[in-house]
């Protein structure tokens, strides 16, 4: 542990560069091999939590085709258990209340499964499975409704849901390569961010999980910006959305029946690494491309964090007292190429995975830049993240 290419995050040396509102944090990140090693599953006994049970962190492993579930506690990401649910296990939706988990799979077919968790375990069983036309890129879950997007099949459906077992489609839409379906926390709106045509399809959602499109039916996007994931505030005052080949975190006002309206956007990305704007069929990797990924919001709605999978970087955008974006951008390098993140409950902590590295990083929000925490091996090619 003593030398510098072992060295873990949390001990490494940071610096920091300011300057034009953007603050660079630059860690001497373990390499990916570095990872501690995942323990035995089961090696912590329930007993060990105490009257109150801490949160389970799941990790879907896309590749891997399991779902690893973490128990997060003394700031450490402890192993309970892997399972088994099929390659291409890259979005999942959570029911807290019932411990339910609706994961999306590619084989042997495109389906749906729903998943009992046990929450002393981390064991996974499976309760129902719906198969699908096409593999799907995210799925959202509103009471007794489930909505899902299909990127390569480009639509996007709602299914009721009864016991965690998914009715007949009710609702079907359909833009190019959809790639989010975000419930609005009101329970009565629903988003879905279309990637190939630059916009947000926006609806309202009825008790029979129906939708009816919103008097504007759509919200355009920049041209070229590769609309991607979205978040909503508590609140329902705003909506953020990170797009993939320009990298930006913008901001919606969100009106009384739902509908979105552009506001304003900031760069959400390592500016100073010469990234150039994307698009649909390039190799980002391959020519140095920006390859926006995942957000959420953090610290009480203070920070909007975002990820970016060829810097491998995670932008903390402040917030202020209107959850309006500000120019106050922190860039801390984290886990190789990050597709998925996921804050915990209370807001304080961050979980981010790294498609490339096989590992997940725990960190702690200090005004915008990552404290590092502790980071796990998860498995092949973690993609997805969720707290339940």
């Amino acid at each position: 542990m003593g030398s510098e290419s072992t060295r873990t995050p949390s001990q490494s040396k940071r610096m920091a560069e300011k300057g034009s509102g953007v603050t660079v944090m630059h860690p001497t990140f373990a390499r990916a091999g570095d990872c501690w090693p995942r323990p035995r599953a089961g090696s912590y006994p329930p007993t060990m939590w105490g009257m109150t049970t801490p949160s389970v962190v799941l990790v879907g492993n896309d590749k891997g085709g399991d779902i690893s579930a973490f128990r997060l506690i003394d700031d450490e990401l402890r192993l309970l258990a892997s399972t088994q649910v099929g390659v291409g296990c890259s979005t999942f939706a959570v029911d807290v209340d019932r411990a339910l988990v609706y994961v999306g799979v590619k084989d042997p077919h495109p389906a749906v499964v729903t998943l009992q968790l046990d929450r002393d375990t981390g064991a996974l069983s499976e309760l129902s499975r719906r198969d699908v036309d096409d593999p799907l890129a995210y799925l959202g879950l509103s009471g007794s409704t489930l909505l899902g997007a299909s990127y390569h099949g480009g639509w996007g459906a709602s299914w009721p849901v009864v016991d965690g077992v998914l009715g007949d489609v009710v609702s079907r839409l359909e833009f190019r390569n959809l790639h989010a379906a975000v419930p609005g926390r009101d329970g009565r709106t629903a988003y879905f961010a279309s990637l190939g045509e630059d916009l947000i399809a926006q609806y309202a959602l009825h008790p029979d999980s129906s939708l009816t499109e919103l008097p504007e039916a759509t919200v355009a996007c920049p041209p070229g910006s590769g609309p991607r994931h979205l978040v909503l505030t508590d609140d329902g005052r705003s909506a953020y959305l990170i797009t993939e080949f320009t990298g930006e975190a913008i901001r919606f006002d969100r009106a009384a029946d739902g509908s979105l309206t552009r506001a304003e956007a900031v760069a959400a990305h390592a500016t100073d690494k010469g990234l150039g704007v994307s698009a649909y069929g390039r190799d980002p990797r391959a020519d140095h491309l920006i390859w926006g990924a995942d957000l959420g919001l953090a610290d009480g709605g203070r920070w909007l964090v975002c990820s970016e999978r060829t810097e491998s970087t995670i932008a903390a955008v402040a917030l202020d007292g209107n959850g309006h974006l500000t120019d106050r951008v922190v860039i801390t390098g984290t886990e190789e190429q990050p597709r998925g993140l996921a804050v915990s409950p209370e807001g304080t902590r961050l979980v981010v995975v790294g498609e490339r590295s096989g590992c997940a990083s725990l960190y702690r929000l200090d005004e915008g830049a990552l404290v590092h925490l502790h980071r796990v091996e998860t498995g092949l090619g973690p993609d997805w993240v969720r707290f339940i």
